[in-house]
Order: structure tokens, then sequence, then C-alpha cells
């Protein structure tokens, strides 16, 4: 029960007496650091803008009458049409934007739509953490898989692709509740990019037991290697996909929160109807914004740029782990950079509050990266379970999506690591 309130005015236990979350601790380290101002590359925001025709679009659309007011429950029009033509050609076909899009704020929708009191929903960890709280919301009881990283990943830099999936353990978690999988490709916070094998793999997996499959592909215009659509793999498949996507990743506007999915008729339209009870409609004036950067991204340029740019700044930023001899997994898709500090030693007795002590050593690190070098970077043991956190308490997730200036600021910082490693 919260602190102060009478018995009867107690939150609802969806809410109460959760730990504090990683978002307010890395927060309260940077403002309790004696290196000011902070470089931050904790949470995956860009420290740019908008390429200029898509934010001109956004202006444009706050002198339109219409792009003031409510937009259609499931989005407008000219939203979902880009989309559709934008998407079409990695389909195979021509998808319809008035029943295979919708657009939302965020994922709740989708869970809302089907998921039940008891209903069972398999995530892999690492997790996006708003998945579990999305899933829990409705009733849903949340069961684990493990992406396996390399057995000598603390020694050597290694392709994000060699986090595995365990196939047995996979199909295990499949009971007769199941009701939905989670897949999120590219991947947060570990950059890998599943294997048109894996995914036909968990695919038929699914096809098998009836199962929906929620495919996160927020990051699918931020690809290095080969990347697959998982409802593009079988129409067997398709029919049982939810593909997610989002303006906020594909467009540097994270802040924007206009996001879709799509997928067949008969799944869309209770996504549309559950998005319609939790929010009603998106934000007319940059949905109209993202309607024009679909509309001209491929003539500007922008999807090849978005990545050769972020390719250069994966490699600008990882070259300092280089130097310092600290592995990594290099990412095949996103923004983030998942470090190995194994060889970091935090100096002994380090005044650490209790709520980072308490924690795994990830956080400490976290911690002492702000304290004493002025860096921020999220500790990935938030996206476990417990029992599981000990897989990736050595590693520290930076986002990259900075500005060249930025990133060799906290390169120069990082350099005064080598005096804690120790091989």
């Amino acid at each position: 029960m919260a602190t102060g309130l009478p018995a009867k005015l107690k939150p609802a236990a969806r809410v109460a007496g959760q730990r504090q979350d990683v978002w307010s601790i890395i927060n309260e380290a940077a403002a309790s650091s004696p290196n000011q101002p902070i470089v931050n590359l904790g949470q995956g925001f860009f420290g740019y803008n908008p390429p200029p025709f898509i934010i001109q679009a956004a202006k444009d659309a706050l002198d339109r009458v219409e792009c003031n007011q409510y937009s259609p429950t499931k989005g407008r029009p000219r939203l979902k049409k880009a989309i559709a033509d934008a998407y079409s050609p990695t389909w195979g076909r021509k998808l319809d934007p008035e029943t295979e899009v919708t657009i939302t704020t965020g994922m709740l929708s989708a869970f809302m739509a089907f998921i039940e009191p008891g209903d069972e929903v398999i995530v892999f960890e690492p997790f996006f953490d708003q998945y579990i709280s999305n899933i829990q919301i409705p009733g849903g009881k949340i069961v684990y898989c493990s992406l396996t990283p390399p057995k000598d990943g603390a020694t050597r830099t290694s392709s994000a692709s060699e986090w595995t999936i365990d196939f047995d353990q996979l199909e295990k978690a499949i009971s007769p509740k199941t009701k939905m999988i989670v897949i999120n490709t590219p991947h947060n916070p570990v950059g890998k990019v599943f294997s048109k094998e894996e995914l036909q793999r968990i695919g038929d997996l699914c096809v098998k037991n009836e199962i929906i499959i929620l495919s996160d592909e927020v990051y699918d215009r931020l690809y290095y290697v080969p990347f697959t659509r998982m409802a593009t793999l079988s129409p067997e498949i398709e029919r049982l996909t939810l593909t997610v996507g989002s303006a906020g990743k594909n467009f540097y506007a994270t802040g924007w929160r206009v996001g879709w999915l799509m997928g067949p008729p008969h799944l869309i339209q209770h996504v549309s109807a559950a998005h319609t009870r939790i929010c009603y409609s998106s934000v007319s004036p940059l949905q109209e914004a993202c309607a024009v950067g679909f509309e001209q991204a491929e003539a500007q340029g922008f999807w090849s740029a978005s990545i050769t740019e972020m390719k250069h700044k994966i490699a600008l930023f990882a070259a300092v782990f280089d130097e310092l001899g600290l592995p990594y997994s290099d990412p095949e898709g996103g923004y983030f950079l998942m470090v190995n500090m194994s060889k970091v030693q935090i100096p002994s007795g380090y005044p650490f509050p209790p709520h980072v002590s308490s924690r795994p050593r990830d956080f400490q690190l976290a911690w002492f990266l702000i304290q004493e070098l002025g860096v921020a970077a999220i500790p990935p043991t938030e996206f476990y379970t417990e029992q599981n956190a000990h897989i990736a308490e050595d590693y520290m997730r930076f986002a990259v999506c900075k500005p060249d200036d930025v990133l060799e600021g906290a390169k120069e910082r990082l350099r005064g690591l080598r005096k804690y490693i120790k091989e």
C-alpha cells in the first residue's frame, strides 16, 4: 500500500509495491553525478530531429483545421494508405489500408484485444519492459523463454545473431492456455535480427498450436543484414500475425507516439476496437506528417541514408570498446550496443545507495559509469526476470542514436575505464 493512504484508497495491485524502475534510477544517478552535464546514452531517444521534409509536414498540418481535430479511430486515411503503399512491396501483395492497417499509440491495444485473465503469452528474455505491464493489465500470464548469448561473449566481440533461441524450451513453454507469442526483430536490446529459419520454426509452432504472433518490428528500417517479416513466411502464418510499426523509430520522432499495427482483418478489427476504448484516436497533425514521411521517404533517399548513418554511428562508438578490449554484441539492426563489462572492476567498498546495491551488478556498473565518468547507459537485467538476470549482469546497453560529437564525447569519457579494467 502506498505510504500515507488509508486502506480504502490503496492503489490497484498492478501498480502497487513495484520496485523503482530503471529509468528513474538512471535519472536519479545522473542528477546526483558530479560530472555535469551527463552524456546520456541510456534511454533510446534520438539526439537530433526528424529530417526537414517531415518537420515541415508537421508544421503545415497544424495550419489545417481537420488536422487539429479528432482523427478517425482507426487512423487518418492518408496515413493508412501511405503505410499500405510503403509496406506492400515487402509483403509481396497489396495491403488493404481500410481492413489491414490501424493506427495506434503503443502496443497495449494488441494485448487488450485478445488477452483475458489466465491467457498465457510467451515473451523472450531480454524483453522490452513495456510488454510486461501491457500483458498483465488485461490479466495475462507471462511465460518466459531466453535468448542465450554466446558462451564466450565476455572474451570476444560477437555477432548479435549468436544470441540463440532454445527451441526445446520454447516448445515446452507452449500450453493449451498459450494465446500469443511476442517476437521483437530487430531486437531491443540485443540488436539481433531473427533469421528466416528461426522465424519459420516459431511460425510453424504457432500454426500448429493456433497462437497469435505479435511481431514487434519497430526497428524495421534499421537493419544491416537480410531482414524477414514474420507475416510474409506463409499464408498460414500471416493469418495469425500482427505486425507492429513505429513512426518514432522510423522518423526519429519518439515523442510523437504514432504507431500502427498491420494484419489480417479478423485480427485488426479487434485491435482497432481496443484502441478506440483506450485513447480513441492518435495525434492528428502528427499522423498527417507521418503520411508525408512515407510518401516522400524513398524519393528523398531517407531510408537508405538512415541505415548508412546508423551503421556509421555504431562503428564510431564501438571503436572505443575495441581500444579498451571490452567485447560487445555487434548489432544486426536497431541502434543499441550491448557491451560486456566483466573486465571492469568496481573498487571495493564503492558507496552505492541501497536501491542500487541490492540490484544486479549491471545496475552498479551503470551507477558507477555515471558518477565516475559522466556517461549514462542502461543495465539490461531490467529486461529479465530475477532468476535469469545473471545472463546479462555484466552487460551495459548504450543507445548510439545521438549526434557524432556526443558519441565522441562519450568515447573520451569512457577511456577513463582503463584504470578499472582487469584482465
